[in-house]
């Protein structure tokens, strides 16, 4: 087990030895954009819609290709999860610039004998993932898939030569720990990905501890505070998935978390899968530990210190500076 350092050049050194060519931090004038499919189940809670925000504005960092969606047990079926991308899309002023596509509503068990097929469950999405990974990039496409893992499963099981030409970074699992909600949603699928030879980043939940992504929240009174206003403001008003009419994302970050129903003490709410697209732009912000892959077997993670292939892991998130950039950058956007 390698524990990479926090300091960004030896972190990149040991990343490119390891495969992981693609991990870098803010993009500076005349450098390439990271080019990002980000896979969402957009009506699950309120996190999706942050991180997806967040993603669209960071112009100077991200070349967003697409948007691709799924359903998970909460949120509705395909539809709504759709319904509450194309929201966010619109109130980030990006309607119309950007595909948001159909994926899986079902699960990989269900899907996977299909795939030969010219349409099934998620093959929109599928198709979208293979055509972009097979073009010519200097980078590997990123995807950011921060719901079950679904459509890239069933993305490589179709197209396996695609995995030679992405890079997953997935929010889920609270490895070492068993369970997590993107997890137990489609297990099936995440272990399918675990044994492709795709390179990818396992960002951790862990809820209710200090070291994953569920230490990134906020507190409901600061966002009711701090939001109101944030973000391009659009002429014509979007319906939100609670009623009302919004014309920035901050008004309806607001409206999202006044509708929440479950706080932690002391009123927070975890932005996990924020955490995910602020690692991608600036790997410092985190820490990653270069492990064999393991398995996930009868709902518990079984180490393989023996196994050539190696994942990285995400844990002990720097929340001051994500939360300071995610508000920067909705500040800062025109």
């Amino acid at each position: 087990m390698k524990k990479l350092a926090h300091f960004f050049p030896l972190y990149l050194a040991l990343v490119l030895i390891s495969g992981y060519t693609n991990a870098q931090s803010n993009s500076l004038p005349g450098e390439a954009l990271i080019p990002v499919i980000f896979d969402t189940d957009a009506n699950n809670e309120l996190d999706d819609q942050h991180a997806l925000a967040y993603l669209l504005l960071n112009t100077d960092v991200f070349d967003v290709i697409g948007i691709t969606v799924n359903a998970t047990r909460n949120g509705g079926d395909i539809n709504g999860h759709m319904d509450e991308a194309h929201r966010v899309v619109n109130l980030v002023g990006w309607n119309g610039r950007i595909p948001v596509v159909k994926g899986a509503n079902g699960n990989f068990p269900e899907i996977v004998d299909q795939v030969g097929d010219s349409e099934f469950d998620g093959s929109e999405a599928v198709d979208f993932i293979i055509a972009e990974a097979m073009k010519q990039r200097k980078e590997p496409l990123v995807l950011i898939p921060v719901g079950k893992l679904t459509n890239i499963a069933l993305a490589l099981e179709k197209k396996p030569a695609i995995a030679r030409r992405i890079r997953v970074v997935w929010l889920g699992s609270n490895y070492p720990e068993p369970g997590e909600y993107n997890l137990v949603n489609d297990t099936a699928s995440m272990s399918y990905v675990l044994n492709t030879g795709v390179p990818f980043e396992m960002v951790t939940v862990r809820y209710g501890q200090s070291s994953g992504t569920a230490a990134v929240k906020v507190k409901r009174i600061n966002v009711y505070k701090r939001m109101p206003g944030l973000g391009p403001v659009i002429e014509v008003p979007v319906t939100g998935r609670h009623g009302g009419t919004f014309t920035c994302f901050g008004d309806y970050s607001v409206d999202l978390f006044r509708h929440i129903e479950h706080l932690e003490d002391g009123c927070f709410r975890s932005l996990f899968d924020m955490a995910a697209v602020a690692i991608v732009k600036d790997p410092t912000w985190a820490k990653a530990t270069e492990v064999p892959c393991p398995a996930y077997i009868k709902n518990q993670w079984v180490e393989q210190p023996e196994n050539k292939r190696t994942i990285l892991v995400w844990e002990d998130f720097d929340t001051e500076k994500i939360l300071a950039d995610f508000y920067s950058t909705l500040e800062n956007a025109k």
